[in-house]
């Protein structure tokens, strides 16, 4: 199978792979950086301590607008823009929440909204878009019932997490949406602080580590980045799905929807703080890196066929998730997100089917999440 309109990744990465060392380069802000490319290289990358991921470093390469949180890397708890030992503590007091156990206790939550959500898609009366009505709401709402907001609040909560991830927002938008979602979170925090519960604000209060401005920031950051990706996972796979159905409810498709689509492609950003080599490639302190992971997880030395999408591939290996101490934190939920909503949508929606040839679909590649703007859908209403 091929992704259908413009290819993705780009046939460049191909060509930059069988290059040697890395690949100089400029972001379109002008911003010149090294384009790692092949795998073993990417991974260097993410786990050389010579490399920081905090934009403040001079040389850090600069993406310009992008959508989401404005001014996010000033914003006290988003800890992907620190490096160890102060993103350590951050991570730490998180780790718990996030392992195969525990996402394995939260998957009857985690059933309960994509239940809801299918209640209303399925209210719509056979025709939707599955992205606005299905990909969108369940990471959202996730998120919002890990964190412990309250289910009355939920919708507005959704809403404004949706406006800061669509690049369609004005900035004006998007601060109004950062503006409420930090205050209700601050609010929310210290209310918890008296009322502790089972929920992600009541375990980072109780490690006694961050302060009140610090959690709220670390949740905006899980809101934001557990949202997009997830999203746009959800919605690739379901276009894969709708149209090989016999993968329906193969646990397997998540893993290679991961790889295939990686559709984190641009976000690990880094800059080099001291003078190193990779790949062979000689690099100066002040360098901006981009490890293209999109690359990496179509490198042909380590997946066989990597255009084929193949769920029976051994691709656990991936780094969709990225790699080393930044590595998704949230990459265990993310996967039982993706199983649980394609086996529900499909099983509640047995004749789902795409309502446009699929070459029509409109594919986003402007912004620094690979995903879909729209899937419409049919389906037969009981």
């Amino acid at each position: 199978m091929r992704r259908p309109g413009e290819p993705f990744p780009p046939p460049s990465y191909e060509e930059y792979r069988n290059r040697q060392g890395m690949v100089f380069s400029m972001m379109p802000t002008g911003s010149k950086v090294w384009l790692a490319t092949r795998y073993e290289d990417v991974r260097a990358v993410l786990t050389d301590k010579r490399i920081s991921s905090n934009p403040a470093h001079e040389g850090f390469p600069s993406v310009g607008r992008t959508g989401g949180v404005p001014g996010q890397d000033q914003i006290p708890g988003w800890f992907v823009a620190l490096d160890p030992p102060e993103h350590d503590r951050y991570r730490k007091s998180l780790i718990p929440e996030f392992t195969v156990r525990r996402v394995r206790e939260l998957r009857p939550a985690i059933q309960e909204v994509v239940d809801g959500v299918l209640d209303d898609l399925a209210a719509k009366g056979g025709e939707a878009d599955l992205v606005r009505d299905f990909a969108a709401p369940v990471p959202s709402l996730v998120i919002a019932a890990l964190l412990g907001v309250p289910k009355v609040d939920r919708p507005i909560f959704e809403e404004h997490i949706r406006s800061l991830v669509t690049l369609s927002s004005t900035h004006e938008a998007r601060e109004t949406s950062t503006k409420f979602l930090l205050r209700y979170l601050n609010r929310l925090v210290k209310i918890k602080q008296h009322r502790p519960g089972d929920d992600l604000l009541s375990v980072m209060i109780a490690a006694g580590t961050l302060s009140v401005i610090e959690i709220s920031g670390a949740a905006m950051l899980l809101l934001i980045a557990g949202q997009e990706t997830t999203a746009n996972n959800l919605a690739l796979g379901a276009v894969t799905l709708l149209l090989n159905p016999e993968w329906a409810g193969d646990e397997r498709v998540v893993e290679e929807v991961l790889r295939y689509y990686s559709v984190a492609n641009l976000v690990a950003l880094r800059v080099a703080t001291q003078d190193l080599e990779i790949g062979g490639q000689e690099i100066r302190a002040g360098d901006g890196i981009v490890p293209l992971l999109a690359s990496a997880n179509f490198d042909e030395s380590k997946f066989s066929c990597p255009h084929q999408f193949d769920p029976g591939r051994s691709s656990r290996h991936h780094v969709a998730f990225g790699y080393g101490v930044h590595q998704c934190l949230g990459q265990n939920l993310v996967r039982a997100e993706l199983d649980i909503a394609y086996r529900s949508l499909f099983a509640r929606l047995p004749d789902l089917r795409l309502a446009v040839p699929v070459e029509e679909l409109p594919f986003r590649y402007d912004g620094m999440i690979f995903g879909l703007n729209g899937l419409p859908v049919r389906w037969t209403p009981c």
